[in-house]
């Protein structure tokens, strides 16, 4: 991957609020088929970081160059994943596959709604209402959203969050797989385990710059929690 033009290429990321920096002089390239993992504390900068790449704030400094898309593009061919699902509660998960399906214009979004439901494990669910679905359920409807429309990117914050174990385990499967169809993922956690195991890239984020980056092939689980421990040590 190291050979091909970045699909993303960060220069310089910093952005302020008032006095406090929270991203500081971040440069990152994204190559296409990564799958990088941000780990990093609480108040790192990781979110502010994604909410950039996703165009949602502005660096105060600094530029973000997507290599196959224009500007127009870009807000199109990101699928992004926060702490707000974006899911409305009082309709099926069908029919928010569907509205976010003609938001983003595509040819066959009946069909491309229950394909994504299928894949999900959602079919026999998908004409249930929303807000009646379990948190594992609401996340896997959640990144079904963000990948509807083939994104070039997608961008993950925290999915782990509030899964129990089952519901972890799901969820890596389902992003191993994205993983295996070529996608290229940037994805924020503290579970440390999964974060490792599914990445080819590990970097880590300390009060807003990138301080620690490698290959999982360079570092077994042990060691790298030592690692990050020692790294983000105060």
């Amino acid at each position: 991957m190291s050979g091909s033009a970045p699909l993303l290429l960060l220069s310089g990321i910093t952005k302020r609020f008032g006095v406090v920096r929270a991203v500081r002089n971040v440069d990152l390239k994204i190559f296409p088929g990564d799958f990088l993992t941000l780990f990093g504390p609480n108040g790192a900068g990781k979110t502010t970081l994604l909410r950039i790449i996703a165009s949602l704030t502005h660096p105060t400094v600094g530029r973000i160059e997507f290599s196959e898309e224009n500007a127009d593009q870009k807000r199109v061919r990101v699928g992004y994943v926060s702490h707000q699902s974006l899911l409305y509660n009082e309709l099926t998960g069908f029919e928010n596959l569907l509205f976010y399906g003609n938001l983003y214009g595509l040819d066959k979004p009946f069909r491309q709604a229950s394909d994504m439901l299928t894949k999900m494990g959602l079919e026999e669910a998908g004409q249930r209402l929303v807000r009646e679905y379990s948190r594992g359920m609401k996340q896997r409807l959640t990144l079904a959203r963000a990948l509807l429309h083939d994104p070039s990117l997608l961008l993950l914050d925290e999915p782990y969050t509030g899964l129990d174990q089952h519901g972890s385990r799901l969820l890596t499967r389902i992003l191993r797989s994205v993983k295996e169809e070529g996608s290229t993922v940037l994805l924020i956690t503290h579970n440390l385990r999964e974060g490792l195991e599914l990445c080819s890239r590990a970097v880590i984020q300390h009060r807003g710059r990138l301080v620690f980056e490698a290959s999982p092939d360079e570092l077994e689980m042990p060691h790298f929690e030592n690692v990050y421990l020692q790294t983000v040590e105060d």
